[in-house]
């Protein structure tokens, strides 16, 4: 490598927000940037020369060997994340990136790791969780793939799962199997258009309990974006309540002697029951869509 491009690397490292450091395969620490003393709390004097362990958190000794060992394989470590320890003996939650450091005859002889202090993502990530854990609704988070990434506690409940086994399958899983093979379809059409929306609108949808039963549904979609990509939010609610009730009016609608009618706010008859039927002696769908006069 030229000395130009030697100098532009070293002032990248020097002015990154991120902490770099370099260490042997052995785990001693040759080389420490302005932002890991930042991070840490050791100066480069301090710490260059030391073993890695002394900012690993001592639950984690064995890991580190592991990453090592994985380095040394010539093998790269991409958003890792695990827990560090500052000089003060505070433990952070940080985001690993560790990458072999070759010599001039491509020999791995040491690691290089980028790390970024995850305090405050992971403190965001604890709000959306505590306010996920608390929505009435079940709450079921899925990738492009149709991969489950995430459900609440109100998922285990109404589909009889426990998390463990939904996380990692595909959401097909609580759809009813005579939907499962069009879903997909669906769903990669939500991805094209994401936003805010009911599902199915104008469709009777039902879920898939663990035990095989189904019930029907309402649900509402929603996406967001995180560091692995565009995931999409499906808040669902059993409507078993609601269609039983809206079913027993209904029922009592029908059985009224008197005629009875539903109009639009435009005018137009939207419904009528049997009785009105009779009275004008035309069908239920020649009356519907009409003029109310």
């Amino acid at each position: 490598m030229s000395t130009e491009r030697l100098s532009l690397v070293a002032s990248i490292v020097e002015s990154s927000d991120d902490a770099i450091i370099a260490k042997t395969l052995e785990g001693i620490i040759t080389s420490w940037n302005p932002a890991a003393e930042r991070m840490y709390g050791y100066s480069s004097e301090e710490i260059v020369g030391k073993s890695i362990l002394l900012i690993t958190h001592q639950d984690r000794h064995e890991e580190m060997a592991v990453i090592l060992a994985k380095v040394k394989e010539g093998q790269r470590l991409e958003h890792y994340d695990t827990v560090r320890v500052q000089k003060d003996g505070t433990a952070i939650p940080v985001s690993l990136a560790v990458s072999p450091i070759y010599d001039e005859n491509g020999a791995v002889i040491g690691a290089s790791s980028i790390a970024r202090n995850i305090t405050d993502r992971r403190k965001i990530e604890a709000k959306f969780e505590g306010l996920l854990e608390a929505a009435p609704d079940a709450m079921v988070g899925v990738d492009r793939s149709g991969e489950i990434r995430f459900v609440n506690r109100q998922t285990e409940r109404l589909f009889g799962y426990d998390r463990g086994e939904l996380v990692g399958q595909f959401i097909e899983v609580l759809v009813p199997e005579a939907f499962r093979q069009v879903h997909p379809s669906h769903r990669a059409g939500y991805f094209v258009d994401p936003g805010t929306r009911a599902m199915g609108a104008g469709l009777v949808l039902s879920g898939r309990r663990r035990d095989g039963t189904q019930f029907p549904v309402d649900i509402s979609l929603s996406s967001i974006i995180t560091d692995d990509g565009l995931l999409v939010t499906a808040a669902v609610r059993d409507v078993t309540h609601q269609k039983e009730t809206s079913e027993y009016a209904r029922s009592l609608i029908e059985a009224s002697l008197d005629p009875l009618v539903t109009i639009s706010v435009e005018g137009k008859i939207t419904d009528v029951n049997e009785a009105t039927i009779k009275v004008t002696g035309v069908a239920r769908e020649g009356l519907i869509g009409t003029d109310f006069s």
